[in-house]
């Protein structure tokens, strides 16, 4: 399972539920990445999409305790739920794409990431476990592009020890 997501110096990733920096290259990342893929998120992140809607061309799983059912995505109430529905997709094209608790919960199941790194300050409220002070996490690229007038570094992450997806059902982190 996968995990993507814009980074600043701080390891920041949103404010007012919202993205910090506008980063055409970095969506254009983000779209190669997840375009015919399983993207995972919480009830926020859908909230945060253009219109409240799903992103196109994409199955779209929505963790949302209590959410009203829809047509264009699945909405589960529950961890069990969510397990029991990645189990019908190859954990390869699973992307997990927000928001901050959400991430925190599934980073441990995840065995990449995917992280571009803007040099600036974009003043988060939300933020994402430094991956860089974690020991199971390891970077394994890194490219250096210009974005919007940002430096970035489009970085790879592997962890090195990845939990089962089913120890997320019963709380564990063994």
């Amino acid at each position: 399972m996968n995990l993507i997501v814009a980074v600043d110096q701080k390891w920041g990733i949103g404010k007012n539920n919202g993205l910090l920096f506008r980063l055409p290259a970095d969506m254009a990342h983000f779209k190669a990445r997840t375009t015919g893929k399983v993207v995972v998120m919480g009830a926020n992140t859908l909230k945060s999409l253009p219109g409240g809607k799903p992103l196109p061309n994409r199955v779209n799983i929505v963790l949302y305790p209590g959410g009203e059912k829809r047509a264009d995505c699945l909405v589960l109430d529950s961890m069990a739920e969510l397990i029991n529905a990645l189990k019908g997709y190859p954990t390869e094209d699973i992307f997990i794409i927000g928001g901050a608790m959400f991430y925190r919960t599934m980073l441990p199941y995840c065995d990449t990431a995917y992280i571009t790194k803007v040099d600036a300050d974009g003043g988060a409220e939300v933020f994402l476990d430094d991956l860089d002070q974690k020991e199971a996490w390891v970077l394994r690229s890194a490219a250096e592009a210009a974005d919007n007038g940002y430096a970035v570094t489009f970085c790879v992450y592997r962890n090195r020890d990845v939990k089962p997806l089913e120890q997320a059902e019963h709380g564990r982190e063994q």
